[in-house]
């Protein structure tokens, strides 16, 4: 067997060694989500002007035609998820909930030649009976938006999904397809109440746009990671000095390859105080109350694991681009 194939078929097994211990979603002990959408999409104007981004159609691999943020919608009813809040700017609620909501009469006698597109709108009006909204009223950053979810998490784990990032298992493993969204949320079962970031493998040249951790995986599950040190976009020299996770088979990689933010976070209820805390002493990064510095201060308190994403895949339609490349990739399938 070569190093690659070898290194494949450790993850795998790894994965469904993991899983196993996993729960079934209708036993899952996470039943909220959070979905942060309340940002101005600024890198896609002018037409985030006229649509919001997470409101921008993308194809599925079974042909429908979505706004962004309804497959997350999708991903965590499938994943056993009871109750979604959606981050919104001031009056976004009403918007979000008139696209769920769906078309009238007239409209639905039109879709009736389409039996799967009749079936989309049933299902969609179920969502809006199922989602809150947090609004976050000023532009202060990624951390202020999460905090303005405190009173919908009521003290209870959350799983945070960046909204203009899409997530999906991979097809094929021992193990067929299996849910990011669930996997990470089944964490909590063993992560002792501590927080679980999803992590997957960075090069160089993407230091720049995630944070970064430093650790040392478990020898029972060498994907789960205690974290030792998280840094919001690391410089290369700093993630060559100081980001590495020991342990496992993490030799086998490059030697400039990193483990850094996937996109997903199970946050324990402790985030909120620390947000809290940060902006009440006015603790900002760039101007902003950033969640990653949030993070390390949890850290640092509690704990603080993480959980390397080997079968998943993640869709950034962040900026225009990497939007254009996405839809591609995400239309053709797991």
């Amino acid at each position: 067997m070569t190093p690659r194939a070898s290194l494949q078929h450790w993850a795998l097994n790894v994965e469904c060694s993991l899983n196993l211990k996993m729960s079934s979603p209708q036993n899952s002990v996470v039943r909220k989500a959070v979905i942060p959408i309340a940002g101005l999409g600024t890198r896609h104007f002018p037409a985030s002007h006229a649509v919001k981004k997470e409101l921008f159609p993308v194809v599925g691999p079974d042909g429908i035609a979505r706004a962004l943020f309804h497959y997350h919608l999708l991903e965590l009813e499938a994943a056993g998820i009871e109750e979604i809040c959606i981050v919104v700017q001031p009056g976004e609620d009403e918007l979000v909930r008139h696209y769920l909501r769906g078309p009238g009469g007239d409209y639905l006698k039109r879709l009736e030649k389409y039996p799967a597109l009749l079936r989309e709108a049933e299902r969609m009006r179920g969502f809006e009976q199922r989602v809150s909204f947090a609004v976050q009223h000023q532009q202060e950053g990624y951390g202020h938006a999460i905090f303005q979810t405190k009173n919908f998490a009521a003290g209870e784990m959350v799983l945070l999904a960046l909204g203009d990032h899409l997530f999906r298992g991979k097809h094929g493993g021992p193990c067929g397809t299996h849910s990011p969204y669930r996997e990470l949320a089944d964490t909590a079962i063993i992560s002792g109440g501590k927080s679980v970031s999803a992590v997957n493998r960075i090069g160089a040249d993407e230091l720049k746009g995630y944070g970064t951790i430093a650790g040392a995986r478990r020898a029972e599950n060498p994907r789960l990671i205690d974290v030792s040190l998280i840094i919001e976009k690391p410089t290369v020299a700093v993630a060559r000095e100081k980001l590495r996770v020991d342990g496992g088979p993490c030799g086998t990689h490059p030697a400039e390859t990193w483990l850094g933010w996937f996109g997903m976070h199970l946050l324990a209820p402790s985030i909120y105080d620390v947000l809290e805390e940060m902006i009440r002493d006015n603790v900002r990064d760039h101007g902003e109350f950033q969640l990653t510095r949030a993070q390390e201060i949890q850290r640092r308190r509690e704990g603080y694991l993480a959980l390397e994403m080997v079968a998943a895949e993640r869709f950034d339609f962040g900026v225009p681009d990497d939007f254009v490349r996405s839809l591609q990739a995400f239309r053709g399938g797991p």
